[in-house]
């Protein structure tokens, strides 16, 4: 006690503050912390301000996952599926006079947009019955406790908190390579675009890439896949390299290369995408490298994500961050400032699940503000990649299990698979599910 009273730091402490928390942060994981902490009786404040994305996009409070993640990349994903289904139910007897099946993008687009800003509107009315304080204002530590606030107006406000919960998640990353950033949309844009995205080049082996790919091949459009090294780095590679089999099955072209030139041909309007030409080297058989290039309506940057902590001021309290920007922690606590929290994306060693980050930050307030000890538990979480053949896991790949207990120590137990409904279609898949 001494010590903290020498330096100043206990004053701070019993120092009133304007609030019990201050979330840094309007998406799931942020929202769900905030209306917990409420619930339980604290006076609490969320931030949400979203930067425009290099093309300009901007959305509404919610979070990737709500605008442009997990709910546009699923129901994109059911559009595409429904396209199956409607051949599919010939097959069931059902008579379909039109063979002529085409998507409307901007129907499409429309209705999910508008379910968007419904789920936007709902977030608000919640934080309104709760009693949560909301402000769409950036914020920057600038002191002990302390926090600085600008919103769009431009109005500048100090607010001091007992504790801050950072929950800003991920955005997209743009490599160095010329033309990428003035050529390359990415997944903050894809789901609200005004036109269809037409011949389509998903660049990076993420789940974000292959998803995006599955659902644009899924309503018509050509797609190509280019890739460096491995698919979905970090899960089970045998499952990695059936997902790709299978994609190619639909035709979907992959491409061992990285880009290194994008050129805009062509630029895009409301109603039409536009063209950019993408240069990579490519190994031929004779040993020689050539550089090849190929026009594409659309290039859709998914090498992986970022986080969301550079300008917050975090050095100005210590907060201890990875190379790739997250915030270490002990238990969702910075392990170099006390009173400040992550969840979610944002926090070194967490599962990117929305799911994670609703469920800890509800446990992290029950934990400190009722005395729960009750502990988010971040191994044997389920994941699922929406993939046109969807792939679900939980626990460890097997590369990981054979790194951790040794090869002569596991077995792997091996089934073929075919849902029942995929049985009358003959479906292309059969020979895939496993």
């Amino acid at each position: 006690l001494a010590k903290l009273e020498k330096s100043g730091a206990l004053d701070e402490w019993l120092k009133q503050h304007q609030y019990d928390l201050v979330v840094i942060g309007g998406g799931s994981g942020g929202l769900a912390t905030a209306k917990e902490a409420a619930r339980l009786g604290k006076k609490v404040l969320c931030l949400d301000f979203v930067k425009p994305s290099l093309k300009g996009t901007t959305w509404g409070l919610g979070g990737t996952c709500v605008n442009v993640g997990c709910i546009p990349k699923k129901l994109m994903h059911q559009t595409a599926l429904l396209g199956e289904y409607i051949e599919d139910a010939r097959k069931f007897g059902w008579s379909i006079q039109s063979a002529d099946k085409k998507l409307n993008w901007e129907k499409m687009k429309n209705a999910i947009q508008d379910h968007i800003a419904a789920l936007n509107w709902g977030y608000r009315v919640q934080l309104r019955e709760r009693q949560v304080t909301y402000s769409n204002a950036y914020g920057v530590f600038t002191g002990s406790h302390e926090l600085t606030t600008t919103n769009k107006k431009n109005k500048v406000e100090k607010i001091t908190a007992d504790r801050f919960i950072i929950a800003t998640g991920l955005r997209p990353r743009y490599p160095d390579v010329e033309g990428a950033k003035e050529c390359c949309i990415s997944s903050d844009d894809l789901f609200s675009l005004s036109y269809n995205p037409g011949k389509t080049l998903c660049v990076g082996a993420s789940y974000v890439s292959l998803e995006c790919a599955g659902f644009l091949k899924g309503i018509g459009n050509e797609v190509t896949v280019m890739v460096r090294s491995i698919l979905l780095r970090g899960f089970d590679q045998d499952m990695a390299e059936r997902i790709r089999s299978h994609m190619m099955t639909r035709n979907i072209k992959f491409v061992h290369a990285v880009p290194t030139k994008y050129e805009r041909l062509e630029e895009p309007t409301d109603d039409k995408p536009g063209l950019v030409r993408v240069s990579w080297e490519e190994s031929f058989e004779d040993g020689n490298k050539r550089v090849v290039t190929e026009d594409f309506n659309t290039v859709l940057m998914a090498i992986g994500r970022d986080a969301v902590t550079d300008g917050m001021g975090l050095e100005t309290v210590d907060v201890e961050r990875s190379k790739s920007g997250k915030i270490i922690g002990r238990r969702e606590q910075s392990v170099s400032c006390p009173y400040v929290y992550a969840i979610g994306d944002v926090l070194e060693g967490c599962p990117e699940l929305t799911p994670v980050a609703i469920q800890a930050g509800r446990i992290l307030m029950r934990r400190l503000l009722t005395g729960n000890s009750e502990l988010t538990e971040y191994d044997q979480v389920p994941t699922t990649v929406f993939t046109p053949l969807e792939y679900g896991c939980c626990g460890l790949a097997e590369e990981a299990a054979i790194a951790k207990y040794g090869k002569e120590n596991i077995n792997v137990y091996h089934n073929v698979f075919i849902p029942l409904e995929f049985s009358v279609p003959e479906r292309i898949e059969n020979s895939h599910c496993y």
